[in-house]
């Protein structure tokens, strides 16, 4: 029983959490002059849904005075690559 034990104790201690990344690509805009940006962010793996990372970002997005328009998808870092030129100077930016 005691090895059991031991054995159950060392594989959770190895596994570790799993560190999963998750992204999140959108569209936001200013008013007055208008302005429109596509940016990629990064949002906490609870928030791996577009509609729970809109809840995220548009907190963050504000405070820089841009309003949230919609959350696009949400990804792995296997995304990020092909969305880096487009989202330009909001690629991981917020």
């Amino acid at each position: 029983m005691k090895r059991l034990v031991t054995t159950v104790a060392l594989a959770l201690a190895l596994a570790g959490p799993a560190a999963a990344e998750c992204y999140a690509d959108y569209k936001a805009k200013r008013d007055e002059p208008l302005q429109l940006h596509y940016g990629v962010a990064r949002v906490s793996d609870a928030n791996c849904s577009p509609g729970a990372a809109e809840g995220e970002l548009a907190p963050r997005l504000a405070a820089a005075g841009w309003t949230l328009l919609n959350v696009l998808s949400t990804f792995g870092p296997e995304g990020l690559e092909e969305r880096k030129a487009s989202a330009g100077d909001y690629f991981l930016r917020y």
